[in-house]
């Protein structure tokens, strides 16, 4: 045994040691001699006992892992009873070639956690982590949601503040003293949060229209009218549909794709104008093309053009949330990495413009306003309030806000918390954004008071140290793990009112076959239960989910013009690429389509 004692020396060692107890407890002591013997030998055996007091290890916890999906096999497994977590920063060398040069190597450090032998993950908004009861987290990791069991309230605490530690510095690495509401929401003025509007949702007591599904072929884009009809634009063509208090359904018209008009390469924007009678189309060539819907061709194919010198756009939008109404208008806006301009269909000098170009030549849209930005904004999305207002979003995460006659400088720039930004929208008032990234949705207010004592928007003077911190719509780890491979947030939406004085009472967004709704009056009031127990920004998990059986192009409310009497809500339009369904929230078949979280 490493002492050179024999087993027969250790069995006269414990044969005597429980002779000793034995006898103690009757009182017949053995003599002090026997006793020191007993102690040298033991002494020479050097034994180690295991003690009884010994303690847990620092940051000790259960790691079990969820399998079998979303099927009745579905249960929580044990991956390692007795583990360890711990938070590493490491280092590695990245070439810097987010402007397409490339060439510099910088060196770029990151937390990740490491749970034992199973978990070794950066520590990121892709892991969804949600604090759950009793005592656990739960997260997504290496393809599979998991769950970390903690021993005590106040160890999982030092998790949840650790993780959002790292998390803030892998996204930011510092803030400046204008965001520390964001850094640290609860120093933040939540207090315009508070102002916000009391609408009570009610369900209608009468009976609620049916609900409509109309097959479609390749969508790709859909584009919601305020009048009589929306269109679906898709590989063949743009197909017509009828606006009905049900939803959309289809009219059997369709614009077929001509070539030689339209171009080969995919439609990716639609937008129309001038009363709905009009479609601008934007494809991945340069330039639009303007459709006049009522008779099905193309008035003009149109250039992009700056000083005699083409230029490329990303994206274009409407002047207003409601200037698609407008039978005159002829101005639109356009988007660039770094350019934010507004474009004339109309000549500058009064003159027509030849819209029977040839093949080689095209009318060419008037540059009436913007700005060419020499670097930094990064510009990725954009959308316009009801007076004109623009929100901006980019790939570095920040969004801007510019006044409808100033283009040239943000007056309010919010910054982000670390993911790009791939859509933005507003509420018709200007009050509220959304911002779309692949993990959350960020809502932000942009009410401010003023040294002056005025509340204004972001939109009318810089915020400042003014703003109040915002607030996440986020899925839970079981949800984005079952959402699959492709559980991005695309397109996040207000429901649409385009009238001063009504209120958006809904956001939508996308994810894979999801559909999912979150009721915004719920995301506005601090009391909700959702935000209980939280630390750090507010996160909203309270929210309703339509399925469909393949992945969702789009899905928009529609204009609230159709919403039923005393219902909630104007019909959801679920678009995918096969299929165009719409049906009201408070329906009966519409609700056994949803599933409430």
């Amino acid at each position: 045994m490493g002492s050179g004692q024999s087993q027969e020396d250790l069995d006269e060692i414990c044969e005597s040691e429980y002779e000793f107890v034995v006898n103690d407890t009757v009182g017949d002591l053995k003599s002090s001699s026997s006793l020191d013997e007993v102690e040298s030998k033991l002494r020479a055996l050097k034994l180690k006992y295991p003690s009884t007091t010994e303690k847990a290890p620092p940051n000790s916890v259960e790691l079990l892992r969820y399998i079998n999906g979303n099927t009745p096999k579905a249960k929580w497994v044990v991956a390692e009873k007795f583990t360890s977590y711990c938070f590493l920063k490491t280092t590695s060398h990245q070439e810097d070639d987010e402007d397409g040069r490339g060439g510099d190597s910088e060196k770029k450090e990151w937390w990740v956690l490491k749970v034992g032998s199973k978990i070794r993950e950066k520590v990121s908004d892709e892991m969804r982590l949600l604090k759950a009861l009793p005592q656990r987290v739960e997260f997504v990791a290496k393809g599979g949601y998991w769950t970390l069991s903690f021993s005590s309230g106040e160890d999982l605490t030092a998790f949840v503040t650790s993780f959002n530690n790292c998390l803030f510095e892998n996204n930011h690495g510092g803030v400046e003293k204008d965001f520390i509401g964001w850094a640290n929401p609860a120093a933040a003025d939540d207090s315009m949060w508070e102002q916000a509007d009391d609408i009570l949702l009610k369900t209608p007591q009468s009976s609620t229209p049916k609900d409509l599904n109309e097959e479609a072929e390749g969508i790709r884009s859909l584009a919601l009218g305020a009048l009589d009809n929306s269109f679906l634009v898709g590989d063949p063509g743009i197909q017509v549909f009828k606006n009905m208090r049900q939803g959309v359904q289809g009219t059997g018209v369709c614009v077929n794709f001509d070539d030689a008009a339209y171009g080969s390469a995919p439609k990716k924007k639609a937008l129309l104008m001038r009363a709905e009678t009009n479609v601008l189309l934007m494809s991945e060539n340069p330039g639009i093309h303007q459709l006049d819907i009522e008779t099905g061709k193309v008035i003009s194919e149109w250039k992009f053009e700056k000083d005699g010198v083409d230029i490329s756009m990303s994206d274009i939008t409407n002047d207003g949330k409601a200037a698609q109404l407008d039978p005159s208008g002829s101005t639109f806006l356009g988007l660039d990495t770094n350019r934010l301009c507004r474009w004339d269909m109309r000549d500058p000098y009064g003159m027509v413009q030849d819209h029977l170009a040839t093949a080689n030549t095209h009318p060419v849209l008037t540059w009436a306003q913007g700005h060419q930005f020499s670097r930094g904004t990064r510009f990725s999305c954009f959308a316009t309030t009801g007076d004109g207002s623009i929100i901006a979003g980019s790939f570095d995460g920040q969004i801007r806000l510019y006044s409808r006659d100033t283009l040239n400088k943000a007056k309010t720039a919010f910054p982000g918390l670390g993911a790009p930004v791939t859509h933005v929208d507003a509420t018709y008032d200007g009050k509220w954004i959304v911002g779309t990234t692949d993990t959350y949705l960020i809502v932000i207010s942009t009410l401010f008071t003023d040294k002056a004592g005025k509340t204004k928007t972001g939109f009318e003077g810089p915020m400042g140290n003014n703003m109040a911190a915002p607030r996440l719509l986020k899925l839970t780890p079981l949800h984005a793990h079952l959402a699959g491979s492709n559980n991005k947030f695309r397109n996040a939406q207000f429901s649409w009112v385009t009238e001063d004085g009504k209120q958006e009472r809904h956001v939508v967004a996308t994810v894979g076959k999801f559909s999912v709704i979150w009721n915004f009056q719920q995301v506005k009031d601090g009391s909700h239960e959702c935000y209980h127990e939280q630390e750090g920004l507010k996160k909203c998990y309270c929210y309703k989910i339509v399925l469909r059986n393949e992945s969702i192009v789009d899905s928009r409310f529609m204009n609230d013009n159709f919403a039923v009497p005393g219902s909630p809500e104007a019909p959801l339009v679920i678009a995918t690429p096969m299929k165009v369904s719409s049906f009201s929230l408070s329906s009966k078949r519409g609700s056994k389509q949803v599933i409430d979280h």
